[in-house]
């Protein structure tokens, strides 16, 4: 079979691509190829960003599926270099990125080809369903492994979308890696399965049609109102971080006060004796 051509191709920095396909009438195959892993480096989101509006723009209404060329991974999340040497990253490229998914005016599913790790799966979650290959990869949390806070978004998306909160405790406490079948015994994925499997699924649930009536983000955008929020608000939920950080220092002086305390009458009591 002779390949699909593409519809266009956004390129990344240094050589890095998205691609286009459509693979069958109105389904845009969006596929990311940035060595080593699909990080989400400034140039990334902004070609993604891009590649989105090429299709809400200049395209009839579908469905957008997203996947890699890179088959170890989907994506295995921030490249902290670039993600912290600049304050406008998270408000200036993340977040707008997670937000288009989020609210976006069609039907997209992350096709998960390989490891999603951190905001790599994040991502997937702002799409409105996943798939994941069945037979490669693992969706993890590993947060807790390199010591890491989840920023109010992160964090809200787990709650929003996955059915049981017992799920979500075990990504962020245990930073446990689900394969194909657990992702989808505990709702973190709706299916499993590569393109054909998806584009059956496509075809099952009439998504194509979906964003016909012109309300699709709309309904999307109350849908999701707790996340959306904090993505629009990057100062407020920073500032809210920043209380969180300055109360666990308050207690934590308060604690040691306590225990000193303690120990200095414990030696009292014992010098009696």
């Amino acid at each position: 079979m002779s390949p699909i051509p593409a519809l266009f191709k956004v390129t990344t920095e240094p050589e890095g691509s998205i691609t286009c396909t459509q693979p069958s009438p109105r389904v845009y195959l969006l596929t990311f190829d940035s060595a080593p892993d699909n990080r989400l480096t400034p140039e990334f989101c902004a070609a993604f960003l891009l590649a989105l509006d090429i299709i809400d723009h200049r395209h009839e209404k579908g469905v957008v599926v997203t996947t890699s060329a890179i088959a170890k991974f989907y994506s295995n999340g921030l490249d902290f270099e670039s993600a912290f040497k600049s304050m406008s990253f998270f408000p200036a490229s993340l977040y707008p990125l997670w937000k288009r998914l989020l609210t976006y005016p069609m039907p997209t599913v992350a096709l998960i080809n390989g490891h999603a790790f951190a905001a790599g799966i994040m991502t997937a979650m702002m799409h409105d369903y996943r798939f994941m290959n069945p037979h490669r990869g693992f969706l993890c949390l590993n947060e807790l492994e390199f010591g890491a806070s989840l920023k109010a978004p992160m964090s809200s998306i787990f709650r929003q979308k996955l059915p049981n909160p017992n799920t979500y405790r075990t990504m962020v406490l245990e930073a446990k890696r689900f394969n194909a079948l657990e992702a989808l015994q505990e709702g973190i994925v709706d299916g499993l399965g590569m393109v054909p499997e998806v584009l059956k699924f496509i075809q099952e649930m009439g998504l194509v049609e979906k964003a016909k009536s012109g309300v699709y983000g709309q309904l999307k955008a109350e849908m999701w109102r707790e996340t959306v929020g904090y993505l629009d608000d990057y100062a407020g939920s920073e500032k809210m971080i920043e209380e969180s950080m300055r109360g666990e220092e308050r207690r934590k002086e308060r604690g040691e006060k306590r225990v000193e305390e303690w120990e200095k009458l414990k030696d009292q009591k014992g010098a009696k004796l």
